[in-house]
């Protein structure tokens, strides 16, 4: 019998709501990417976006498509992502992180951090899309360790994905469509980025630890704690590569990683996309 493909996992950094009805380097990077990864049987989100106390997962047959923003234009209100939800992934994921107590959720549904990116990497909407909350009640190192139980699932033929920007801070964003970045965004994108690359996962579970480039960096934890279930998830001799990287609007990282499918197998690639 045929063992079933290992899948594997991604981050995305998801940057603006915009970036989904925009066609730009990175939005083509995530269709690109959507093309080339092994077709996963269902997909299950952690998003910056369901930040909550308590943990969840959204457990209905039809997920809402939720627009959980202000200010911007029209079309992106007119956005649908009629993706069909999993109950039993839901109960899968129940499963596999007790005795924590995982509420089955019938009120949420797919936030933009979930739609803005798969709206690109799968535009037909016809995976099963299971999202999964962000108990803000708990440390970084608990989250990494949900990711680390939910591993088995890659085996089971479901896409992990974690949608958020290792570099946060609407406080300082920097207007303009060439807006220089700042240096300790530079920087701690940099530092996260090589830790992610040798597989050094401690340093990226204690990121506070790195001082005031941190603190700039994520002000509040939602949009980097994505990123600590995708490592989490991450098993050994997995490479690691970048499909999209870059500091947009002086301090929002659009770094996306992948991690468990190599990059010569993206339409040709042979290394990182910058």
């Amino acid at each position: 019998m045929t063992q079933p493909t290992r899948m594997p996992v991604v981050f995305f950094g998801h940057g603006s709501p915009m970036n989904t009805v925009e066609s730009n380097r990175h939005t083509q990077a995530w269709h690109a990417l959507g093309a080339s990864l092994p077709r996963p049987r269902a997909i299950l989100s952690v998003s910056a976006h369901w930040y909550i106390e308590g943990a969840a997962v959204t457990a209905m047959q039809t997920p809402p498509t939720i627009h959980d923003f202000f200010g911007f234009p029209q079309a992106l209100f007119d956005v649908e992502y009629p993706a069909p939800g999993d109950p039993a992934l839901a109960a899968r994921v129940r499963e596999l992180l007790a005795p924590v107590d995982i509420a089955l959720d019938e009120t949420w549904g797919l936030d933009h951090g979930t739609w803005s990116v798969l709206v690109h990497a799968y535009p037909q909407a016809d995976i099963p899309v299971v999202q999964l909350s962000i108990d803000a009640t708990k440390p970084a190192a608990w989250h990494y360790e949900l990711g680390q139980r939910l591993a088995p699932l890659r085996d089971e033929g479901v896409l992990i994905i974690g949608s958020g920007d290792v570099v946060h801070n609407l406080r300082t964003l920097r207007w303009g469509e060439n807006a220089a970045p700042y240096d300790w965004a530079l920087c701690f994108n940099e530092w996260a980025r090589e830790r992610i690359e040798a597989g050094d996962h401690a340093p990226l579970v204690a990121f506070e630890a790195q001082g005031a480039d941190a603190r700039a960096s994520i002000p509040t934890p939602e949009h980097y704690l994505p990123l600590l279930y995708v490592l989490g998830a991450q098993q050994a001799g997995d490479p690691v590569w970048f499909a999209t990287d870059g500091i947009e609007l002086g301090s929002i990282s659009m770094l996306t990683c992948v991690i468990g499918q190599a990059a010569g197998k993206m339409s040709g690639q042979t290394g990182s996309l910058q």
